[in-house]
């Protein structure tokens, strides 16, 4: 591990189903209906990704059932998948009790995603927050090692392709061009010593979250990852990066585009002259924090 640190409300319906369970393993089937206090939380925003959601909740349940005996929370945030992802999210929570789903009207990005469930898991106690792709880029195993990173003095522990023991697999030369070069120039505009700026498989402390207050966070996709890590640098947060090997999803339609990069490329240095990006979308600030969003919460 290689660590850093700088210089010095949704609406919520809780719903009893009278379905039984179905045959899916329950890892953590003894933890209360009700929120546990302080538990690991893991977000996980989706669009699109019925043939996903099931099997990367299934792992990371079981992985988090072993990290996280005392209790964890998986948080789908699904903006209104028109494949139905947000209808098998809401059997998952139906037959498992640590299963959460907010659902989001609009697709609005990955970051006002984020934030949103940022907000509702923190409002629900969680001592650590998660983020990870829905699609198995980012390998449910390593979870573990994330938790096991902060528990152990990290503030935010990164899951790393850049550091030895890092890498990436089924990539063409152009898009790891645009991924480690984006990160490059982000570490060099910015003056940090993190070497992979622009992933997304990160855990948080709660602390971190709170301090840099998130939610006026505007950015998206890699320029929202690189904003979070700076924010939390420049907080005098202790930063470590935890080596992960990177693979290209198997199944479902990327969300990457070349704006997602671009807008990293300008918006970089507006946070090292310490001005706020504007939202991508004029609609987007308020639509990670929406009221209106509708949130499910089921228990079996």
């Amino acid at each position: 591990m290689r660590g850093f640190r700088a210089p010095a409300c949704s609406r919520v319906r809780r719903r009893m189903s009278d379905s039984a369970p179905g045959p899916m393993p329950d890892p953590a089937s003894a933890i209360p209906a009700i929120d546990t206090p302080a538990v690991p939380w893991l977000i996980l925003p989706t669009y699109n990704e019925a043939e996903n959601v099931e099997a990367i909740v299934t792992r990371a349940g079981e992985v988090l059932a072993g990290a996280a005996p005392e209790g964890y929370r998986i948080l789908v945030v699904d903006d209104g998948s028109p494949d139905g992802t947000g209808e098998i999210a809401d059997r998952l929570a139906a037959e498992h009790e640590w299963v959460r789903v907010l659902h989001r009207t609009a697709k609005n990005g990955i970051g006002p995603a984020y934030l949103a469930g940022f907000r509702h898991a923190l409002d629900h106690g969680a001592a650590y927050l998660f983020e990870m792709d829905s699609d198995f880029s980012h390998d449910p195993a390593d979870l573990a090692r994330l938790l096991h990173a902060v528990r152990s003095g990290a503030d935010l522990a990164l899951g790393s392709r850049y550091v030895p023991g890092g890498g990436v697999t089924d990539w063409g030369l152009l898009r790891r061009f645009i991924s480690e070069g984006g990160s490059t120039y982000a570490r060099l505009v910015l003056g940090l010593d993190v070497r992979d700026l622009t992933g997304g498989f990160k855990c948080f402390r709660r602390e971190v979250l709170e301090t840099i207050h998130f939610d006026s966070v505007r950015s998206q996709g890699y320029a929202f990852q690189v904003e979070l890590t700076y924010r939390s640098v420049q907080a005098g947060f202790r930063v470590v990066e935890v080596p992960i090997v990177f693979r290209d999803r198997e199944r479902g339609t990327s969300k990457m585009s070349w704006r997602i990069a671009a807008e990293a490329m300008w918006l970089v240095p507006l946070l090292r002259i310490g001005r706020q990006p504007p939202p991508s979308d004029p609609t987007a600030a308020d639509a990670g924090m929406e009221p209106a969003h509708d949130e499910h919460t089921r228990t079996a």
